[in-house]
């Protein structure tokens, strides 16, 4: 059984991004995207013009710091290796309650298409009525072999929720 990490949030920010589950190298180093080849930090860093830095709590301070929260739509489950298609008998972050003591999100970005399918499946029907948007966007994964260049004009995205 792996476990996710606490979210990164608190009550200025505007935006959730929900990955699915941390990797190995993320558990091992526990920190959110914590794989060289992820394009995570690169992309949050490029979308603010800024150098990306390698200290992982400055990294934590600078999401915050432009309104972005993380989480993981898993709390708890098996899976071998780093694969969310190996993932089995997940159990789901409690999503509602972040919203309900963190009102001012307004949309949630799903890191890929997995994010969304395990939201979708555990937790879509926990959310109370409140107008939150939802937003599918790339994986930031290294599988996804999409480039980056196209991941990052997807993200993009994010800043129109944080005018």
């Amino acid at each position: 059984m792996i476990n996710s990490f606490e979210p990164i949030i608190d009550k200025d920010c505007k935006i959730l991004i929900l990955g699915t589950m941390p990797g190995i190298q993320s558990i091992e180093k526990q920190e959110y995207y914590g794989n060289k080849r992820n394009s995570f930090w690169k992309i949050v860093f490029f979308l603010f013009d800024q150098d990306i830095s390698s200290n992982y709590q400055y990294k934590k301070e600078f999401l915050l710091q432009h309104k972005i929260a993380l989480w993981d739509v898993i709390k708890s489950c098996d899976r071998e290796g780093s694969s969310d298609s190996a993932i089995k008998n997940p159990t789901p972050n409690e999503l509602n309650k972040i919203l309900e003591k963190y009102p001012n999100i307004k949309a949630i970005y799903f890191n890929g298409g997995q994010a969304e399918k395990f939201f979708n499946r555990l937790i879509a029907k926990t959310i109370s009525n409140r107008s939150i948007e939802f937003h599918r966007l790339p994986s930031t994964s290294p599988a996804n072999t999409v480039k980056f260049e196209q991941k990052f004009e997807h993200w993009k995205l994010i800043l129109n929720d944080l005018i």
